[in-house]
């Protein structure tokens, strides 16, 4: 019998029994293929491990093999609790004039007399592509518990300035503050990166009297996954401030304020007259400029009174 003959399409072969094995499909392929070939029905169940009625039915519905017999869907014909047509009308009309969320949708619509649950709203709107999804490429919040800052190093706040000139190029200043002894460091450079961050306090690391333990950032893409694998190889941890509490580098923010107002707004906007200027005042900064967060004391006294481990 030819496949012709028996007016089979492609679109008749798509409803066989419902199976998960994305492999089904070309199985029964070549099941029919042997048996269009010439093997017998029950040598072809043996072979693949069906029953020949199944073989039988696979060769009504692609009698030549030229195609894989695809698995049927599940879905339902017909559901009867499914929403009317004018339920799933008035959902889209709310979501459409105003774009409110599922949530308000569902109060609206029970105001206006029409009973329905909330899941079902939020599935409405999702099969209709009415819902804004979340990107998959979004970087994750940072959810890592913020240290308390008993001892020097046990928690340091990172950040960058940045110096717009006026021929539009800018210039950048990192900047980093201990939260315990408010011991701070600072350097200039022409560009920003991730690879330029971990740079960065790693030169920190080696100006410091102490050792650094984690390293507090926000979400800027110099501080992205590069940096927080790269602060991971030399075994600091890093951690992001919480979106939407910009009091979280309110240290950071308070030394960038200082050490521009103090340093560089009195400084030519060069590279080589920055790094010579923040030389000269971060020695001012952490020896002998008072702090009041500290009780009017100096960064190298509260280092000082450290007891030695």
């Amino acid at each position: 019998v030819m496949y012709h003959d028996l007016g089979t399409t492609y679109e008749n072969i798509k409803d066989m029994a419902y199976s998960k094995n994305p492999s089904l499909p070309k199985v029964r392929q070549e099941a029919v293929r042997l048996v269009y070939k010439g093997w017998p029905v029950r040598k072809v169940a043996r072979h693949f491990g069906y029953t020949h009625s199944a073989i039988v039915k696979w060769c009504k519905k692609d009698p030549s093999g030229r195609y894989q017999i695809a698995t049927k869907s599940s879905r339902p014909h017909t559901s009867p609790n499914a929403l009317s047509k004018e339920v799933v009308s008035a959902i889209i009309t709310k979501r459409l004039g105003r774009r409110r969320c599922g949530q308000v949708i569902h109060q609206q619509l029970l105001q206006d007399g029409v009973v329905v649950s909330l899941p079902s709203v939020q599935r409405t709107l999702g099969r209709l592509h009415l819902l804004k999804k979340r990107s998959p490429w979004k970087r994750p919040h940072d959810y890592t518990e913020r240290p308390q800052a008993t001892h020097p190093g046990a928690l340091l706040q990172c950040d960058t300035v940045h110096i717009m000139l006026p021929d539009g190029s800018r210039l950048y200043v990192y900047t980093v503050i201990d939260l315990y002894s408010r011991w701070a460091y600072a350097a200039a450079v022409s560009r920003i990166s991730a690879k330029g961050s971990s740079a960065f306090i790693r030169r920190a690391q080696r100006a410091a009297p102490f050792r650094f333990e984690m390293v507090q950032t926000d979400h800027g893409p110099e501080f992205s996954t590069g940096f927080t694998h790269a602060l991971w190889t030399a075994s600091l941890s890093h951690r992001h401030a919480r979106v939407r509490h910009s009091n979280d580098n309110a240290h950071i923010e308070r030394f960038n304020r200082s050490v521009q107002e103090e340093c560089l707004d009195h400084t030519p906007h060069t590279i080589t007259a920055f790094k010579e200027a923040l030389k000269k005042y971060l020695f001012y900064y952490n020896t002998e400029r008072m702090h009041m967060g500290i009780n009017f004391k100096t960064p190298a006294q509260m280092l000082k009174a450290v007891p030695s481990s």
